[in-house]
């Protein structure tokens, strides 16, 4: 069978982009990673087939569930006072698993905007929304937006007027944030469902807003 080769531009010879092999020597974390995994399995602590379903559930996760705690704030005024109080709580009631971190709800107003960052690594509430988006991680990021969160929410389309306060969250290893953002204007009539399409992954993390109702 013959090999694709890349060429000088960067693409294979059946047109697909060239990607180098991952095969370089492991870090020293996937070294303690794949000892305490076996480790574990061989004490009996648990087993590989209840590791890979674990994983599979991990990257099940998606924005998906983050819009429906969403949509459910927007309609359910009891829901919206339970999850400012004590998100955790709040969303475990709702069937996701949030595990034993704490979890933070913000809200959007007209006054206020929150984006959430976590300057010295990448924390993300993966419960609930799945994987972090790769800038999300990357230190440009982390770094300039508490500096100049106005600057940085401009480059993601979002330009505010100058007397809403902008307010940045720092994650945590142990605490996350969600941002429940302000509903958009002309969704009186839509249910919980209809909303949640409107809710994207970016607007839960405060670099982006709801989509507008007038597309649907």
């Amino acid at each position: 069978m013959p090999h694709d080769h890349p060429h000088d531009n960067g693409v294979s010879a059946s047109g697909h982009p060239y990607r180098t092999d991952n095969d370089g020597a492991l870090s020293y974390w996937q070294c303690m990673e794949i000892a305490v995994r076996e480790l574990l399995v061989e004490k009996g602590v648990t087993t590989s087939s209840e590791i890979a379903r674990q994983i599979e559930a991990m990257d099940a996760r998606s924005p998906s569930d983050g819009a429906k705690v969403v949509a459910r704030a927007w309609t359910d005024p009891d829901f919206r006072r339970d999850l400012l109080a004590d998100a955790s709580e709040a969303t475990r009631k709702m069937g996701f698993d949030i595990g034993p971190m704490k979890l933070i709800a913000v809200e959007n107003t007209p006054q206020l905007h929150n984006i959430i960052v976590c300057t010295l690594c990448s924390c993300y509430p993966r419960n609930l929304l799945g994987l972090p988006p790769d800038w999300y991680k990357t230190r440009a990021y982390r770094s300039r937006t508490v500096r100049e969160p106005r600057s940085v929410l401009a480059e993601f389309g979002v330009l505010l007027p100058p007397d809403v306060e902008v307010r940045v969250h720092d994650s945590t290893a142990d605490m996350r944030y969600i941002v429940i953002p302000a509903r958009p204007e002309g969704t009186e009539h839509m249910d919980a469902d209809a909303l949640a399409a409107l809710v994207t992954r970016d607007s839960m993390i405060g670099t982006g807003l709801p989509l507008d109702a007038a597309a649907f």
